[in-house]
């Protein structure tokens, strides 16, 4: 029995950094090395980063000869978007309720 996610993609997407490696991702693999040439802190905070983004299946590393890349894993975004797509509603009230308020004025 495979062991339970210790991160969800909620989590994962909750920190400013991690929603930055995730577009630094979304371009190209990249290995480590060159994800924390992007950011003001060590390898090991962003390893860290990698761990959790990888346990949401937001990433995925990969051993490639002497260095391990990551890519960016977009399936795992569906949750994500299931949820925010819920939301669609409101924004559309709201737009077209605006919308209705220019009409109204230009009357």
């Amino acid at each position: 029995m495979a062991a339970a996610k210790q991160y969800d993609v909620f989590q994962a997407i909750a920190d400013p950094t991690r929603r930055e490696v995730l577009r630094l991702l979304a371009d190209k693999e990249r290995p480590i090395s060159e994800i924390t040439s992007n950011f003001e802190m060590t390898r090991t905070a962003v390893a860290k980063h990698l761990h959790i983004l990888s346990e949401a299946g937001l990433i995925h590393g990969e051993k490639v000869g002497r260095e391990k890349r990551y890519r960016f894993e977009p399936g795992a975004l569906e949750e994500l978007q299931d949820w925010l797509s819920y939301f669609d509603q409101f924004w559309s009230n709201k737009l077209s309720f605006l919308k209705h308020l220019a009409e109204k004025t230009e009357e």
